[in-house]
């Protein structure tokens, strides 16, 4: 069976295309994601059809806007929003290719601040990782922890936010919105939201109109990067545990 790259290169070169923009649409960098997505547009394409890459965008004013949209969407689901406890859930990734060099942490703690800036809420928040698979170590604290130390907290009401996805799917709509509403429960959380996806949101819609814009505008190179200083390549079975 032919990859989905494979596939969506054929689409391309059968539609004729003058010129082509890659866009990642995973906020924050990791070598895990976005670095083994390209290594694999690499691996397969092969044409001279100029190619731009778009940048992270955790740092767009018009992304943060449509992430701080949701949140405002799902704090109004509170009697008293500003009482909610705010947790960030981003994908965690292995210990290991953290400590080679790999953005994804510290870019998953500037998205928390600067939107917690640009909302101007006054809730307490923290961050969270989920999605662990496997022995090894991997970023924490995990979401099941945290929501057993909230309770121990006689935290009551939480509003969950997946920081490192920009649409709906199993690690939100089963593991957030399912399983960990369910753990809360148990915990004696009484009320749980969670923000819904940027999906088709008009606002996400116009940033990523806003980053591909901004892309056109970057020299072309001979090959997609995939490695800039500070990032590099996971080993392939990191790759594969932390891709989604």
């Amino acid at each position: 069976m032919a990859s989905v790259y494979a596939e969506a290169i054929a689409q391309l070169q059968a539609a004729a295309c003058d010129e082509l923009v890659l866009l990642p649409l995973y906020p924050q960098y990791s070598s895990t994601t976005t670095g083994s997505s390209l290594n694999e547009w690499n691996r397969l394409f092969r044409d001279d059809l100029p190619v731009h890459v778009a940048d992270p965008f955790y740092r767009e004013a018009t992304y943060l806007d449509a992430v701080a949209e949701k949140i405002n969407e799902a704090l109004s689901r509170f009697p008293c929003p500003e009482r909610a406890e705010i947790v960030f859930s981003a994908h965690s990734v292995p210990m290991p290719v953290i400590e080679k060099g790999d953005p994804y942490q510290r870019q998953i703690e500037e998205t928390v601040r600067l939107l917690i800036a640009r909302g101007g809420w006054s809730n307490p928040h923290r961050l969270c990782y989920q999605s662990k698979v496997g022995a090894s170590r991997w970023l924490q604290p995990s979401l099941h922890q945290t929501l057993k130390v909230l309770s121990a907290e006689r935290v009551r009401e939480i509003c969950v936010v997946p920081i490192a996805f920009v649409s709906d799917h199993v690690e939100t709509l089963g593991e957030i919105d399912h399983e960990a509403r369910h753990e809360a429960h148990q915990l004696g959380i009484t009320q749980f939201e969670m923000t819904g996806g940027l999906n088709d949101s008009p606002k996400f819609i116009q940033a990523l109109t806003e980053i591909v814009q901004q892309a056109l505008t970057q020299e072309v190179s001979a090959a997609v990067p995939i490695r800039t200083p500070g990032r590099k390549l996971a080993a392939p079975e990191y790759a594969a545990a932390a891709g989604d």
